[in-house]
């Protein structure tokens, strides 16, 4: 069954909420926090507090703006299979820390995977009617704006991976031995890795390896104008179409 098929019979019991909040946590039970990172210099935190401020004003102007879609949103998938509106995951956070992420729901209820192993693929039948628009069109990301606003992400920095995310059926730090080094900064709803195509599912170490690369050279580069890079040539590729599936 796609996207686009009939849903099943049965509308979502709302006994699977707690099934889920349970598998979240016991999923991510055996996953340790990294080893602490060193503290940043004064030029940098400067730095740093001018990207948090930035990040305060245009996750509170956004979330205003965007309130009324927001609700239209939920209703929709309300109305489409009578789930639950957000999809909630464990995800790294700075400096190693488990944040939990807010998202669109674009899956049956009862297929969402919140140990973030079974990873998204394009056509996957898991996803609901509006839930496959909400992604081709990265709609779903929308609710980490609240992530943003709480200042557990940023608008731009490495991927929100999830704790148990995998590559070529791997564990990122086992893939990749400076994987943590891209918690040194707050993850990002979007940034340099997703900005240069690499996004999606990762069945190859290459992917994995490049992707990575991508948030590293972030971190040690960082500066607000590659922000604003980042941020602009985001806006071109959605403007364009979008990537997302």
């Amino acid at each position: 069954m796609n996207a686009y098929t009939s849903k099943t019979n049965s509308r979502f019991d709302p006994s699977q909420r707690q099934d889920k909040i349970r598998s979240l946590v016991v999923a991510n039970s055996n996953i340790r926090q990294p080893d602490s990172f060193s503290p940043v210099d004064r030029k940098m935190a400067t730095r740093l507090g001018v990207k948090r401020l930035f990040d305060i004003v245009a996750s509170v102007s956004a979330l205003t703006v965007l309130a009324p879609f927001f609700l239209a949103i939920a209703l929709f998938i309300k109305l489409d299979d009578g789930g639950p509106v957000f999809f909630r995951q464990i995800r790294w956070g700075l400096n190693g820390r488990k944040i939990v992420v807010f998202k669109f729901r674009s899956m049956r209820a009862e297929d969402c995977d919140p140990s973030g192993i079974q990873q998204t693929v394009e056509g996957d039948s898991r996803m609901t009617s509006i839930g496959a628009v909400l992604r081709r069109t990265n709609i779903d990301e929308l609710p980490q704006l609240f992530n943003v606003l709480i200042g557990e992400m940023s608008l731009v920095g490495p991927r929100c991976h999830a704790i148990n995310m995998r590559a070529a059926g791997r564990l990122y730090e086992e893939l990749v031995p400076d994987y943590h080094q891209r918690h040194i900064m707050r993850p990002g709803i979007t940034g340099l890795a997703q900005t240069r195509g690499w996004r999606g599912p990762t069945a190859r170490p290459l992917q994995a390896r490049a992707r990575i690369a991508c948030d590293i050279y972030y971190v040690r580069n960082f500066s607000l104008l590659l922000d604003l890079k980042i941020l602009l040539k985001t806006l071109v590729i959605e403007l364009r179409g979008g990537t997302g599936f």
